[in-house]
Parts: C-alpha cells; sequence; structure tokens
C-alpha cells in the first residue's frame, strides 16, 4: 500500500487572504502616519519659521496677538456657524413627522429621503463643519476690527448730527456692523438648513390641498422663531445704517447731506421698527399657528422699504433740496469741509493771497540768497545712472532707479543731498558664478552709502560726491558700511561660522581684482534666526526649498539665516496695522545706516470726512516710472495720520517704531493692543531726528484735498469754481501727475529757509489754462533736538495766486521754455554728435515775489556707456526764459543781468569726490587765475554762439527755399560756430581746444555750481 506525497500548503490552517489583508493593514496606517509627518512638517515650516523670525527680532508680543486673536475669532466664528447649523438640521430631523402625508409630492421625495439616509449622520456633522470652518477664517480676517473694538478711544470730538463722541464710528460701531453681519449670515443660513430639512421630511409642504396644513407644529415653531431672530437682527442692521449714513460718498461731498438728514435717517428709523413688529408676527406665529400676519407683515416691510425708504428720500430730494440745493446744503458742505481738514491733518493751513509778479527787475532775488543757494540741480530720478556708472564699482552692487534726497550738516550748515545705498545686486553676477553657495554664503550684501551735493555738480556736470568709494570717504564720517537688510537683497542668506571662515565676500580691493573677506559675527550679533540645529535646518529648507541647507558644510552652529530684509517687509510684519510710505530711503545716523519707513494710521470710519482712494492719490509719474517708489496700498480712506517712524538698522536688520503722533487715536488703541512694540517720541536721538522728514505720501493725499478744500466758504465749495488740480508733470506722457519735490526754500513771510516738501496747482477742468492758482509748501524739517520735533515741522503754507492767469504753470512754462529761441539753439548745440538731450525736474519756487521756475538739462550718449551729466539750467520767470550752463548766469540773464544772489556754492569741502569716482584728486599744479583770458574766451564763446545761431536760421531758410547749395554753407558756417564755442568753453576750463570732431562725446561745459 503506497501513500501518494502531496506538497505541504504553508498557509493550510489559515483562512485565506489573510497574510496580505495583514500587510495591507500595516501599509495604510504607516503612510497615513508618514502623510501626517510631512504635512505637519510643511505647516511647520511656515508657522514655526515665522515664529523663530518674531522672536529674534523682539516682536513675539505681537505675532501672540495676532495669532491669539486669531484663533480665538476662528473657534467662535466655526462654534456659532456649525453649532447654529447643526442643531437646526437636527432638531428639523428629530421633529419630523412619523408619517409623511400621503401626497404626490411627498412620494417623489422618498426617493431622495432613501438615497440620503445612508449618509445622514455624516452629511447633519460634515455639512455644519464645512460652513464653520468658511465662517471661522472670514472671522478671523477680522481680529484688528475686534481688537480695536476692545480697545476703543475717546476722542473728545463729537459728531455734528447725534454728539456721539468720535470713537464710537472708528472704534465701536465697525465692531457692532460686523457682529450683526456675521448673526444675520448665521440665521440665514440655518434657517436654510432648517427648511431643506423640514422640507426633505415632510415637516414642510409646498404644494397639495389647501385643507392640509402646510407645516408641522414642531417645523412652524423653528421656522418662526428663525425669521423672528432674523427681522431683529435686519431691524438691528436698519438701526446702524442711520449713523454709517454719516461716512456716505457722494458726488459733490461726502457725509450725510439734507435728505440723508431729514428723510433717509428717520426711514431707517421707521423700517427698524417695523421690523421689530414683524418679528413680533413670527413669535406669534409660533404660538398661535397662523401665519397670515407674519406674511402681512413682510409685505408691509417690503412696501415701506419702498415707499419710505426710497420714494419718500426721492420725493425730498426732486421737491424740497433741488430748487434750494446750495442754501439747503450749505449747513452739511460746512460739516463736510470741517470734518475733512480734520481727518487729513489740514485744519490749520496757513493760506495766504501771493501777488505773484511776472516782470523780472534787477535784484529781485536779493531777499532770497538761501533759497537761491539751496535750488536743487541734481534730479534723483535722472542721476541714477551716474551713481551706477561712477559709484557701482562692480556688477553685483547696485542703485535703485530713484534715488531719495536727503539733507547733513556739512560745516555746521544743512546741505540738501541726493543719496542711495550700495545694495547686493546677484543678477548682476556671471551665469558661471550663480550657484547656491555663492548666492547664499558668499555674496550677502552690499556696501556703504553714496550721497551727492543737490545744488552743485562736479566737471563736466558730474554728480559733486561727498561720500563715495570704496571703502567709503567723504564728509559723513566713520558708519558700519556692511548693508545686509535693503530694498534689494537675495530671498536669503546665511551668515556665521566658526573663527577663520571668512567666506563672505565683503568688499572688492583697488590693487587690481582682488577682494577682502569678512565673516558676521553672529556670536555678538543677532540678525536672524538661527539655522544651526538639525530641526531648523530641515524647516527651512522645506520653507526655501533647498537642500543644501540641510547638507551645506557651511550651515554650522554659528550660522544664522536672514530673510524678509526689505525694510518695507519687515515694517510690515512687525506692524500689521500701518499703512507704509511709498519711499524707504537710507540716512547715515549714529555710525550706522538705516533705513527709515513712514507707517500711517487710516481709518474709513470718520464722519463727514471726504473718502479717498489712497493709490489714486499718490501715483504720479514718479510711482509710474520707478521700480523702488510705490504709491500707497489700494484701500479707500477718510483719515490718515503719519503716526508711526520706523528705523530698520541696515546691518543687523533691526526694526525700531516710534510713536511719532501720540495724540492719534488709532495709534493710542494699538498701543493698548501691543503695549511693548512702540517706542516713545522721547527715544528718538537727535541725530536720527535730523533725517526724519514729512512724508511724501501723506503730502500727496492732502495736496489732493487742498484742490477742493482750501475753499472753506460752503456756497462756494457748491459751485465748484474755484477748485484746482494737480498739474501733469510736463517731462512725462499722459496726464501723469507731478510728484511733489523736496527742496531748501523760504516762503513769503517765512523768517528763514527750511527743509522742505512742494507742490503746484492749475485750475481745475480739462479745458482749464494751465496757469498757476496755487503753491504749497509743508515744513519737512523735523529739527535735530533729542525727542522733540522742531516747532515748525508740518506746517503747511499754501499760497493763493492771481485769479487772471497772469503766472504761468508748469504746462506753460515748458511750453515757454521748449519754444524759447534761445533754448532751441542750445538743445540744436547740445544734440549734436549723438547726444540726447534729458530735461530733470521743474522746479517751482515763489522768490523774487514772483514765481521762479528752475529746470536742470542733462546729456547722455545715445548708446554704448550712457549716464547723464549736467550741462545747462533753465530758467524761467513770468515769459521770461533763459538757458546757460550756470544757475548764476541763467538767473542773472533772466533779472536783466543782476539776479541779486550769487548761487555758486563755491569749492567743495575737503575730501568731496568731484565726481570721478575714485580718490579726491590733487590740486592742478598751475591754477589758473580769472583774468583777461577769462574775459576773452566768454566773448569768443557768445561770438560763437550768435554766429551758430545766424547759421542755423539761415540752413532753414534755404531749405524751406530749396537752396541746397546755400543749405551746405550755412552748415559749414554752424561746424565752425560749435568748434569755436567748444574751444572757448575748453579755453574757459582750462582745457585744450576741440576740434569739431571730438564734438561726438558731450561737451565740457561749465556746469551749475562748478
Amino acid at each position: 500500500m503506497s501513500f501518494a506525497s502531496t506538497p505541504r500548503n504553508p498557509s493550510a490552517g489559515r483562512p485565506a487572504g489573510r497574510p496580505s489583508e495583514r500587510r495591507r493593514g500595516a501599509l495604510v496606517p504607516t503612510l497615513i502616519v508618514l502623510g501626517a509627518i510631512v504635512v505637519l512638517v510643511l505647516i511647520l515650516a511656515q508657522v514655526w519659521t515665522e515664529w523663530l523670525w518674531f522672536d529674534q527680532l523682539g516682536f513675539i508680543e505681537v505675532l501672540r496677538t495676532e495669532w491669539g486673536t486669531r484663533a480665538v475669532l476662528f473657534v467662535v466664528g466655526f462654534l456659532a456657524m456649525a453649532v447654529a447649523v447643526g442643531l437646526t438640521m437636527r432638531y428639523a430631523y428629530r421633529s419630523r413627522p412619523v408619517y409623511a402625508p400621503s401626497t404626490p409630492e411627498q412620494a417623489s421625495l422618498d426617493q431622495y429621503r432613501e438615497a440620503i439616509e445612508p449618509l445622514r449622520r455624516l452629511v447633519m456633522i460634515v455639512a455644519p463643519a464645512l460652513l464653520g470652518l468658511f465662517a471661522g477664517a472670514a472671522v478671523s480676517q477680522r481680529w484688528d476690527t475686534v481688537q480695536l473694538w476692545m480697545h476703543a478711544q475717546h476722542v473728545g470730538t463729537a459728531d455734528p448730527q447725534y454728539g456721539i463722541d468720535l470713537g464710537f464710528y472708528l472704534f465701536v460701531l465697525p465692531g457692532i456692523r460686523f457682529v450683526v453681519s456675521f448673526l444675520i449670515a448665521v440665521t440665514v443660513l440655518s434657517g436654510v438648513a432648517a427648511l431643506a430639512t423640514q422640507y426633505l421630511y415632510g415637516g414642510l409642504r409646498i404644494g397639495g390641498s389647501n385643507d392640509m396644513p402646510r407645516t408641522t407644529r414642531a417645523a412652524r415653531i423653528q421656522l418662526s422663531v428663525i425669521a423672528a431672530v432674523l427681522m431683529l437682527l435686519v431691524a438691528a442692521n436698519y438701526w446702524l445704517d442711520r449713523y454709517s449714513i454719516l461716512t456716505k460718498t457722494a458726488e459733490k461731498f461726502d457725509g450725510a447731506a439734507y435728505t440723508d438728514v431729514h428723510a433717509v435717517i428717520p426711514s431707517k428709523a421707521i423700517l427698524a421698527g417695523i421690523a421689530v413688529f414683524v418679528a413680533v408676527t413670527f413669535v406669534v406665529t409660533a404660538v398661535r399657528g397662523n401665519w397670515r400676519m407674519p406674511l402681512i407683515g413682510v409685505g408691509l416691510m417690503v412696501v415701506a422699504a419702498i415707499a419710505v425708504g426710497g420714494i419718500y428720500p426721492a420725493v425730498v430730494q426732486r421737491f424740497q433740496v433741488q430748487p434750494n440745493q446750495q442754501d439747503a446744503e450749505a449747513e452739511y458742505i460746512k460739516r463736510n469741509i470741517e470734518a475733512t481738514r480734520d481727518a487729513y491733518g489740514i485744519e490749520d493751513v496757513d493760506v495766504k493771497e501771493y501777488d505773484a509778479k511776472v516782470t523780472a527787475e534787477p535784484q529781485a532775488l536779493r531777499d532770497d540768497a538761501e533759497t537761491a543757494a539751496s535750488i536743487r540741480l541734481l534730479d534723483p530720478q535722472v542721476v541714477s545712472p551716474s551713481f551706477k556708472q561712477l559709484q557701482q564699482v562692480t556688477t553685483f552692487y547696485s542703485f535703485p532707479d530713484t534715488l531719495s534726497v536727503d539733507r547733513y550738516e556739512i560745516d555746521g550748515e544743512s546741505q540738501d543731498t541726493v543719496i542711495a545705498a550700495r545694495e547686493l545686486n546677484l543678477s548682476g553676477l556671471e551665469a558661471s558664478q550663480r550657484n547656491w553657495t555663492n548666492d547664499v554664503t558668499v555674496y550677502t550684501h552690499g556696501y556703504g552709502v553714496v550721497a551727492a551735493a543737490g545744488n552743485r555738480t562736479a566737471a563736466r556736470g558730474a554728480p559733486s560726491f561727498l561720500e563715495s568709494g570704496i571703502p567709503s570717504k567723504g564728509v559723513l564720517g566713520e558708519y558700519e558700511p556692511r548693508i545686509y537688510f535693503s530694498p534689494g537683497s537675495p530671498q536669503y542668506s546665511i551668515v556665521g561660522g566658526p573663527e577663520g571662515s571668512d567666506w563672505e565676500l565683503d568688499r572688492p580691493t583697488n590693487d587690481g581684482g582682488g577682494s577682502v573677506n569678512t565673516r558676521f559675527p553672529t556670536q555678538d550679533v543677532s540678525a536672524g534666526p538661527s539655522v544651526g540645529n538639525a530641526w531648523n535646518k530641515l524647516l527651512y529648507a522645506v520653507k526655501f526649498g533647498s537642500e543644501q541647507i540641510l547638507f551645506s558644510d557651511r550651515v554650522n552652529e554659528q550660522s544664522q539665516i536672514l530673510y524678509d530684509r526689505s525694510p518695507r517687509d519687515r515694517v510690515e510684519k512687525v506692524a500689521p496695522y500701518l499703512t507704509l510710505d511709498g519711499r524707504v530711503y537710507p540716512a547715515v545716523v549714529d555710525g550706522r545706516v538705516v533705513w527709515i519707513v513712514d507707517g500711517y494710521t487710516t481709518s474709513s470710519q470718520y464722519p463727514y470726512a471726504a473718502q479717498v482712494t489712497l493709490d489714486d492719490a499718490t501715483v504720479d509719474s514718479l510711482t509710474q516710472s520707478s521700480q523702488t517708489v510705490q504709491a500707497l496700498q489700494p484701500k479707500t480712506a477718510n483719515y490718515i495720520r503719519n503716526s508711526v517712524k520706523a528705523t530698520v538698522d541696515a546691518y543687523d536688520g533691526t526694526v525700531t517704531l516710534y510713536a511719532w503722533d501720540d495724540e492719534d487715536p488709532i495709534l493710542r488703541a494699538w498701543q493698548e493692543i501691543f503695549p511693548t512694540s512702540l517706542q516713545p517720541l522721547s527715544e528718538i536721538e537727535g541725530e536720527l531726528m535730523a533725517h526724519l522728514r514729512y512724508p511724501e505720501d501723506l503730502f500727496k493725499v492732502q495736496r489732493e484735498l487742498l484742490a477742493r478744500y482750501h475753499v472753506s466758504d460752503p456756497k462756494q465749495f457748491f459751485t465748484g469754481t474755484d477748485f484746482w488740480a494737480v498739474p501733469d508733470d510736463p517731462n512725462t506722457a499722459g496726464n501723469v501727475a507731478q510728484p511733489p519735490y523736496y527742496m531748501t526754500l523760504r516762503m513769503p513771510e517765512q523768517k528763514s529757509a527750511s527743509f522742505s516738501l512742494t507742490s503746484t496747482f492749475i485750475p481745475f477742468g480739462q479745458q482749464a489754462r494751465n496757469v498757476m492758482r496755487g503753491y504749497i509748501a509743508v515744513d519737512a524739517d523735523a529739527g535735530s533736538q533729542d525727542g522733540t520735533k522742531a516747532p515748525g515741522y508740518g506746517k503747511i503754507r499754501l499760497l493763493e495766486l492771481p485769479r487772471d492767469g497772469s503766472v504761468p504753470g508748469p504746462g506753460q512754462v515748458n511750453n515757454n521754455m521748449t519754444t524759447d529761441s534761445k533754448v532751441a539753439e542750445e538743445f540744436t548745440l547740445l544734440g549734436r554728435g549723438g547726444a540726447n538731450i534729458v530735461r530733470a525736474n521743474l522746479l517751482a519756487l515763489p522768490v523774487g515775489d514772483g514765481m521762479l521756475y528752475v529746470q536742470p538739462v542733462y546729456l547722455q550718449a545715445e548708446k554704448g556707456t550712457t549716464f547723464p551729466l549736467l550741462q545747462r539750467v533753465i530758467v524761467a520767470f513770468g515769459d521770461e526764459v533763459a538757458i546757460s550752463e550756470t544757475l548764476d548766469g541763467a538767473l542773472n540773464d533772466v533779472f536783466d543781468g543782476d539776479s541779486g544772489v550769487e548761487t555758486d556754492p563755491g569749492a567743495p569741502p575737503a575730501g568731496e569726490d568731484p565726481g570721478t569716482g575714485g580718490e579726491t584728486p590733487e590740486e592742478p599744479t598751475t591754477p589758473q587765475e580769472p583774468g583777461d583770458a577769462d574775459a576773452e574766451a566768454r566773448a569768443d564763446l557768445a561770438d560763437a554762439l550768435e554766429r551758430a545761431r545766424v547759421a542755423i536760421q539761415e540752413g532753414q531758410a534755404a531749405l524751406a527755399e530749396g537752396d541746397f547749395a546755400a543749405y551746405g554753407e550755412s552748415q559749414d558756417a554752424l561746424d565752425q560756430a560749435i568748434a569755436d564755442a567748444l574751444d572757448a568753453e575748453a579755453r574757459l576750463e582750462g582745457g585744450t581746444a576741440v576740434t569739431p570732431t571730438q564734438a561726438a562725446a558731450p561737451a565740457p561745459t561749465a556746469t551749475a555750481g562748478s
């Protein structure tokens, strides 16, 4: 007997399929855990790194308060929505009828009930939860509104309609309206959920016979209560409308007008009362079961909304206001004028009539010597290429496309300067140099600032540098030159390391291509979060998508990571309640380079004040052409204060916020919310105070308002006949406003000249003449005393010019300059040989009992290495126009040979770079003495220019007659005249004669201030 051998099944005795199920069972949880870890790391890479950033900077209180408020509001919003919707759905389901009516309608719903029944429990949890998530996210976005409500301030001024303190409108009313709006949304969604559930499960029917009840008792009670709550909230909304109407916008003026006060506000109160009555009818329906009363109430409410809320105000407006509108609206226009002036800080403008002369007379400027000597010839919007060409040093440094105007005390006198920081520019590196190591650990910072005198130039019209070179030399003294934080900084850099790890490129040397390296002293200075441990390395590697952070040997225990390095970004993060000025500018203060940022508190809830769209009010030709100067963010406001001055240290990134306007109620509220983040005004040192200035964007907003609100008489304001406008920039194509200009000047009746921000006005209207109607200047100098503003800081002075239009505006002056024969001849001479003419900012100054216009003229090559050099100055007074190599010459030409002032500021201070970008040149060994040779050269120059003018006219006449032979002769005469003119100019400068073939380069003319 034999037995067949059978292979043994290793899985015998175990249920089939269990091993694979067990393997799958272990894999799925593992994948879930891994996925959860990945999500957690991704979240922490954003959340925990933010915590580290704020903690390192010393503003962790800001993040804790904001996140804490957001979290609480999210939970409140989530619970309010989810619980309300969930309970209404659950109550509607549990109160459903045991037996649904046997109707065709219910029969068709059976299939939906059967389909949803397996998922009913899940739907009743997930649907409210999803709505709760959306509600929580929306509510958390209003954390600032809630915080301001909780820390409401007393303003001390009452509104003109109800006599309520303005703090109610700025702080309380927005919070209450937010809560009411949110509760209305919760009530509506709860009602929709209850309605849908009751209908699905038979508690509510739409069709069928009328002898059967439409709702069950439970459905009637639930829906009636929800409707009653909704009506009460609508009543509250109507009641709050009575206050919000004080901030409404209208075509002629903002705020409540006659019709609003006498018709709309009473109608809102009536509608609120009707809504309360309708709410009561719904409560009665819940008890008694009769839907007729609430339906009648809702109908009454709709009719009242149309009749009382719409028709009645329209009738009042049509038959009571419009026939007498100027008189009827006078009181409310007065309210608007007073509120607007207060809300924008223009209530104390010093307005004076200025009977400007238009005839230039000798010695007219003798009383304005200080202003004339300070006229800024260096245009910060034009000379950036000159800074780059002469002071950039190497391709991985750069300057912004628009420079900044500041002032420094030099030899005991205030000097207007054009200044810029030499920022790091990684895009200037060759492609072969671009790698993670270089980008992140080698090229980490810029180096030094460059400053030039604003009222003079050096040889050939180059900037006359007060501070220049690498290492930095000049009159600004010793300071830390390394720029780790700037608007143009890379996304992030990693600095620091052990002793001897000097792999950061500090600066190039002057000995032929070498460099000096450095190491950021992270042991002594904190500039960014530590990235020395493995956990932080992982988070930052994920945050910036760079695995090199994990594996590079240059990331060590001493390493710090620098990011969010733009001064605007840093201030915006630590002060999220501020609207920041569009310009950030550098200053050398107490041995450090700091970036100065102006911050504004704003509101759109100031009763009766005019609403302004901030970005529209601050757009001009500068913001449109520059990448570094921005308009304010797009938001609507009717209240603004320059409440905070902020500084960002360019070396270690330290942010300091100073409470500049401690009378601002909104700032006082934020100081209570963030009690440790702002320093008092008394902490500002005098050296920093000397570089603080009146901000441009605030001034732009104020000039936009003063174009209309210089009119104080309500009836005149209603007609609008004396409204003004900011003129278009004559140097820019299209309708773009001219930017304001910083300059040192003395306004009429002002005791002495001061650093000011200025602008002009012309009549409003597309068809209006471009004549000057107003001139505005604000004292922009904050002084130089510790913790004390200068007495005159922020004082706005407004000159009203004659209404006869005798004083030309910027557009007319630009046209006069362009069409002037002498200017045209000079431009023809300058433009020959491949040079482009660049007309700089057209400055207007109220001097000489009139209005003086000054426009510097630059030349730059058409191609190749191009950078502008100042070559001429155009001056206009009334209809008189003159152009000269110097400001002195142009002024004297306009004022009959003697302006009464000397504008040549003299020789550059000791150590000043004359514009070559190198060391200060040695004195000439054989300096020329002025004498007969100079007089002869000037005479020759004048003769040559006159011959050139005649040659140009003869050439044009010859072309018009088709006489090409005569045209050729005139061109030969023109060439000879140009050669003679250049030769004469060279002799004036002590140079050599220039041949006609050398005329292709910009002429080496004497320049203003040279």
